[in-house]
C-alpha cells in the first residue's frame, strides 16, 4: 500500500522535474527571457506551496486515496495541457493546475505510512519516500530529455501525462488507506452553516486550530526552516536553472549537462538512505546533519561560481553530488516536527515544514530570473542570490534550536520515549 502511494510521487516528480530538462526547449517554443521563463515553475510551485496546509487537511479529513486520486487526476491534466499548450498564457495555467496536484501527493504518501508502518520507522520512511520518489528525476533527465529531441515536445509530455493516468487506474482500484482494525473515528457531521455545532465552521476552526497549535511548537518552526534552508538550491537547479547554467556558462553539451543532472539525482538516492539510517538510529544528529549540508551546499557552490572562467568538469560533478544531499537534508525538517506534534496534528504539521521549501523556492527562482534579466545573463551574479536565503534560513534555525530541543525533552523524556513510541503506533 505504501508502495503504491510511493508510485503516485514517483509520477509527481516526474511531471514536476520534465522542465528541468525542457527549459531551453520551452525558451525557443513560446519565445521567452529569463524572467518570464522562470514564471513556469514559480507559478507551480506556488501553487505546490499553497496547497500543501490545506492538503494536509484534506489528507486527515477525507483520508489519503481520495486525495491521491485528485493529485494524480490534476497532474495528468496540467501534463497534458503543457504539452498541447502553443500560447505562454494557457502553458502557465496548466503549470499551476501541474502544481495543484503535485501539493497532494506527498503529504498523502507520508500519511499512508504513518497509518501503515510502525512510528519508529518514521524517519526511515520519509527518508524513502522521497528517495524512490527521485528516480522519477532520473526518468526526466535520462528519458524526457532525449524524448525531446526524437519524439518531440507535444509526444513527450503527452506521454508522460498517460502514465499518470494509468497510475491514477491503481489508486482508484486501492481498497482502503489505512489497515481495517486502526479506521479512524469518522467525522461528525450536524447542521450546516454557523453555529456551535459541527459542520463547515467548526471544521474550519478545527483546522484552523491544528495550524495555529501546530505552528506555536518551536519543532514545527524549527523544521519548517530546515526544509526551507536545506531544499531549494536542489529545487532550482533541478527545476529550471541547472541545465541552463551549465550549457550556457560553464560551455557542456546539452547531452552533457543532462547526465550532470542526474548525478545530482543519483547522490540524492545514495545520501538519502545513509541520512535515512543515520537519523533513525541517533537522534542528535538531525540538526548537525542538515547543518553540514547547508553548509558543503554554499563552500562548493561559491567556489564554482568564484571562478572567472568554466569549472572544471570535477568541480561541476562535485557540485551535483553535494546538491544530492539537499533533498535528504531538507526531510529531516519533517523528523523535527514530528515529535512535536501528536499524531491528530502531523497533517498539519507536515504541511507547514513543506511550505518553508516551498517558499524558499519560489523566491529564488524568482530572483534568479529577474538578475538574469537585470545583468545581460550573468549566472555568476544571479546564482548569488542564493547564499542570502541560506543565511536567513540559518539564522532562524540558530535561534530556534534550543528551544526546539527544551521542549522536546518536556514533551518525551527519555525514560519513557519507548513508551511513546508504542502508544504512538496503535494511535
Amino acid at each position: 500500500m505504501w508502495g503504491l502511494g510511493v508510485l503516485v510521487h514517483l509520477v509527481a516528480v516526474v511531471h514536476r522535474s520534465s522542465l528541468g530538462v525542457a527549459g531551453l526547449d520551452a525558451a525557443r517554443r513560446f519565445h521567452l527571457g529569463s524572467c518570464a521563463l522562470s514564471a513556469f515553475p514559480v507559478v507551480q510551485v506556488v501553487a505546490c506551496a499553497g496547497l500543501q496546509i490545506p492538503a494536509g487537511a484534506a489528507v486527515a479529513r477525507f483520508g489519503a486515496k481520495r486525495v491521491l486520486s485528485l493529485g494524480l487526476l490534476l497532474l495528468t491534466a496540467g501534463q497534458l495541457g503543457f504539452g498541447c499548450a502553443h500560447g505562454y498564457l494557457p502553458a502557465l495555467a496548466a503549470r499551476a493546475v501541474l502544481g495543484c496536484g503535485d501539493a497532494m501527493t506527498f503529504v498523502g504518501v507520508l500519511r499512508l505510512g504513518a497509518r501503515r508502518l510502525p512510528v519508529r520507522r518514521g524517519p526511515l520512511t520519509a527518508q524513502s519516500t522521497a528517495l524512490f520518489g527521485m528516480a522519477g528525476s532520473l526518468v526526466s533527465t535520462l528519458l524526457l530529455s532525449r524524448l525531446l529531441g526524437s519524439a518531440g515536445w507535444t509526444a513527450t509530455f503527452t506521454g508522460t501525462a498517460l502514465a499518470g493516468a494509468a497510475v491514477l487506474v491503481l489508486v482508484l482500484l486501492l481498497p482502503r488507506d489505512h489497515p481495517a482494525a486502526f479506521a479512524p473515528a469518522p467525522p461528525e457531521r450536524g447542521p450546516r452553516g454557523p453555529g456551535p455545532g459541527p459542520g463547515p465552521d467548526s471544521d474550519r476552526d478545527r483546522v484552523r486550530g491544528r495550524l495555529s497549535a501546530a505552528w506555536r511548537e518551536p519543532g514545527t518552526r524549527l523544521g519548517t526552516w530546515v526544509h526551507f534552508t536545506a531544499q531549494f538550491p536542489a529545487m532550482v537547479f533541478l527545476l529550471l536553472w541547472g541545465l541552463p547554467f551549465l550549457v550556457q556558462e560553464e560551455g557542456l553539451s546539452q547531452a552533457a549537462a543532462g547526465e550532470l543532472l542526474t548525478v545530482v539525482v543519483l547522490s540524492t538516492v545514495l545520501l538519502g538512505l545513509v541520512y535515512g539510517q543515520v537519523v533513525a538510529r541517533h537522534h542528535g544528529a538531525r540538526l548537525p546533519l542538515a547543518l553540514g549540508t547547508v553548509a558543503a551546499t554554499a563552500t562548493v557552490w561559491a567556489a564554482v561560481l568564484a571562478r572567472s572562467g568554466p569549472a572544471p568538469l570535477w568541480l561541476l560533478v562535485l557540485l551535483c553530488a553535494v546538491l544530492g544531499g539537499c533533498g535528504p537534508a531538507s526531510m529531516i525538517g519533517f523528523d523535527l516536527a514530528r515529535p512535536a506534534n501528536p499524531p491528530e496534528r502531523f497533517g498539519a504539521a507536515f504541511g507547514v515544514v513543506t511550505m518553508g521549501g516551498f517558499t524558499a523556492s519560489v523566491t529564488a527562482l524568482l530572483a534568479i530570473g529577474a538578475l538574469l534579466d537585470a545583468t545581460g545573463g550573468d549566472y555568476r551574479v544571479a546564482l548569488c542570490s542564493v547564499f542570502v536565503l541560506q543565511a536567513a534560513g540559518l539564522t532562524q534555525i540558530l535561534r530556534l534550536r534550543r528551544a526546539a530541543a527544551r521542549r522536546e525533552r518536556e514533551r518525551v523524556p527519555v525514560s519513557r520515549v519507548h513508551a511513546v513510541h508504542t502508544a504512538t503506533a496503535r494511535a
